[in-house]
């Protein structure tokens, strides 16, 4: 990967330099909410994509950290509408639930439809929050967002793609690089956070379908959203859910986790041991990401 890709995308290293640029920032412009000093600091430092938009989600990430751990003051939220492990306010709509009983040849062609913004998108949180187990739960940097429909345009699925994990041992070792590459090259990862096929779906071979679907074409999507290609996506499965769709469209299982949640550094398991799966976009995505 490139050198000029990594500066961009790599999160700045805070030194106490940085931290005393905050502060003064801080200081110097109290009318300032947290959104407008994110935005300032992706400025200050260059911190951006390669498409040239600004980081300022993490870069607000960064501040409440910060802030939480007693080396800047920011000033109040000027909203309260998510609070960290909290609850979002996710609208649900009253969707058509018509069992949906066909052969795959019935349903095909499908339709992936990216989601962005709009009803689609409120369309599309409804459904996760309401039939994902897990939920529907901010989505913080890059992230990709697909509706399944059939030919005649009725939903059958949802895929949400996020940021890869930040460490999660037998992954790292079996791409083989080191922290000084997974940090430069993480981004060229996303993790296929949420996978949902609608509870009234009962369509033989549809789950591997739209995953062969959706690999044939998210790397497309991704350089044409956020400027830089990926080489590889990522999954993490409950034992219970067996992993079946993933096996079934050739997703490689590499080992499992250790049930310390997505950042780690817990010292005892708090969430489900998962089994890791990784599927490669590129032949060469081991000599890519070791870079």
């Amino acid at each position: 990967m490139s050198n000029i890709i990594n500066m961009m995308m790599t999160k700045p290293v805070l030194t106490p330099e940085r931290i005393d640029e905050i502060r003064n920032l801080i200081a110097a412009n109290p009318q300032m909410g947290r959104k407008a000093l994110s935005i300032e600091i992706c400025r200050m430092w260059e911190w951006q994509s390669p498409a040239g938009q600004l980081k300022d989600i993490s870069a607000r990430d960064m501040l409440r950290t910060l802030d939480k751990a007693g080396k800047i003051t920011l000033p109040p939220p000027k909203t309260s509408s998510y609070k960290a492990g909290g609850k979002l306010n996710i609208r649900h709509l009253a969707h058509n639930m018509d069992p949906v009983v066909r052969s795959l040849a019935e349903v095909l062609p499908l339709r992936l439809e990216l989601v962005n913004a709009g009803i689609t998108l409120t369309e599309f949180k409804s459904y996760i929050d309401q039939f994902h187990y897990l939920g529907f739960d901010r989505t913080v940097g890059e992230n990709m967002k697909y509706m399944v429909r059939d030919r005649a345009g009725t939903p059958l699925a949802c895929l949400l793609f996020g940021s890869a994990a930040w460490s999660c041992a037998d992954r790292d070792r079996f791409i083989g690089w080191d922290k000084v590459q997974r940090s430069a090259n993480l981004i060229f990862v996303t993790n296929n956070v949420r996978y949902l096929i609608f509870p009234w779906v009962e369509v033989f071979n549809l789950g591997s379908h739209i995953l062969g679907l959706v690999t044939q074409r998210i790397n497309r999507d991704w350089e044409e959203k956020y400027g830089h290609n990926i080489v590889c996506l990522e999954t993490f499965v409950e034992e219970r859910f067996h992993g079946t769709v993933y096996k079934a469209a050739n997703w490689i299982c590499v080992g499992r986790t250790l049930g310390r949640g997505r950042d780690g550094g817990h010292h005892y398991a708090i969430m489900p041991e998962k089994d890791i799966y990784l599927y490669p976009l590129d032949k060469d995505y081991r000599k890519k990401l070791q870079k």
